[in-house]
């Protein structure tokens, strides 16, 4: 029996990127930070760890559980490595492993992003 509590996870107050896209054209800061996610997001491998990490249980994955997708350990890693540049994932070294999450507000923005408004 473990005495481990698990706390929940809260959501810091984080403005969202950008507005709606039809909401009303972009500043050149709000490009460029959109821009370096969706890009990072461009590439095939990069999505899937990216799908790999937001859909693990927990919103968290080792580097161990991910590294499944075609592709060389050291190509995981620089793919893991641009992902987190591009602000999209964050980690945090447990041991001899890596574990990686969702930036909390991430999804949720790039998803108001790409909604209408009403």
């Amino acid at each position: 029996m473990s005495n481990a509590n698990v706390l929940p996870l809260l959501e810091p107050d984080v403005e969202p990127c950008c507005p709606p896209l039809n909401e009303r054209p972009l500043t050149a800061e709000e490009a460029v930070r959109t821009a370096a996610m969706f890009k990072a997001l461009g590439d095939p491998v990069r999505l899937r760890l990216f799908s790999a990490v937001a859909s693990h249980e927990g919103g968290e994955a080792c580097v161990c559980d991910i590294s499944d997708v075609g592709v060389s350990q050291p190509t995981v890693s620089h793919h893991l490595k641009k992902l987190k540049e591009a602000g999209l994932l964050t980690s945090e070294r447990r041991g001899t492993w890596v574990f990686y999450r969702v930036e909390p507000s991430v999804i949720a923005a790039m998803g108001r992003m790409l909604t209408s408004k009403e």
